[in-house]
């Protein structure tokens, strides 16, 4: 056999090897990156989006709901979601391509039982068609809501569409990521932002934030 057929066949199998074992390959490939992306303290500074008091914008998303197969409820009003005090929006980028936000939302289920007995609901938000958001809901068990952005107009609503895509590029629609804090007025009491993508806020440091944004002044 030829050298160059040798090495074709190499290639060839190295790709259907990875093709198999994509999955597996990927999960070890962002466990590896995001391995110190959270910190305990939420950065100071100014936080994109709407301002902190303003009454939290009408959406429009797809929602998908646990247990539920249905991906023909569309959501306009988050109070819909309100837990016995509030919610958590959770804005990401992709739960089919980001390893940052698949385990930001990860660890927020890890976490959702001590949300659940502050009474706070958590709610994630991307633009990835709602197929995408069940399989990454099925995988990794998760037990709160999601929300498919219809067209950007969710995020574009919260002031926090990233300006580095234009429409047509495949990832316009994603967000600046961040969380919303929102009390049973459907007002924004509270906000966690960090500047880029690869850092997120602990979702211990997360929970005492949203326990004194909604306990009030």
């Amino acid at each position: 056999m030829k050298p160059s057929t040798i090495a074709l066949s190499l290639v060839l199998l190295l790709g259907g090897a990875l093709y198999l074992f994509r999955a597996p390959v990927f999960d070890l490939m962002a466990a590896w990156l995001t391995a110190d992306m959270f910190i305990d303290t939420i950065p100071d500074g100014d936080h994109p989006g709407v301002a902190i008091g303003e009454p939290f914008p009408a959406i429009r998303a797809t929602l998908l709901r646990p247990g539920e197969d249905s991906d023909d409820t569309v959501l306009t009003d988050i109070r819909d979601l309100l837990g016995e005090r509030g919610v958590l929006l959770v804005a990401n980028r992709s739960v089919a391509w980001c390893p940052y936000c698949m385990r930001q939302l990860v660890q927020l289920q890890e976490h959702k039982a001590a949300f659940d007995a502050a009474g706070i609901a958590l709610v994630g938000l991307t633009y990835d068609p709602p197929a995408e958001h069940r399989a990454f809901m099925t995988r990794h068990g998760i037990e709160f809501a999601m929300l498919a952005d219809h067209d950007a107009y969710s995020v574009k609503a919260l002031g926090i569409l990233n300006a580095d895509y234009a429409p047509g590029d495949e990832h316009y629609g994603i967000p600046d990521p961040g969380m919303f804090v929102i009390d049973r007025q459907g007002r924004i009491v509270g906000k966690v932002f960090v500047k880029g993508y690869a850092t997120r806020v602990d979702a211990t440091t997360v929970l005492e934030h949203a326990r004194a944004a909604l306990a009030g002044p």
